[in-house]
């Protein structure tokens, strides 16, 4: 058996983070847009909020699948052969 049968990848929970702030983030964008503050601040038609919480969205999910424990293909590049 390989050492590496209990490894997690810290990108996994990196990439859950990522993720969880997006929604945070894109949550809280999609709300001002439908229900503007009273004093907006500077450039916010450009709705950076909803932008960058797309942004770590995706992020965050590609992390996420790609370092998922229990993947075979991440498993097998810590496999020493020893």
């Amino acid at each position: 058996m390989s050492e590496a049968r209990g490894y997690v990848a810290i990108w996994f929970f990196i990439g859950a983070l990522l993720f969880a702030y997006g929604l945070l983030i894109l949550g809280s964008g999609i709300y001002h847009l439908f229900v503007p503050p009273e004093h907006p601040l500077a450039l916010a038609h450009l709705h950076a909020d909803i932008w960058w919480g797309i942004l770590l969205v995706a992020i965050g999910a590609f992390y996420s699948v790609r370092f998922f424990p229990g993947r075979a293909e991440g498993q097998a590049e810590h496999h020493t052969g020893s």
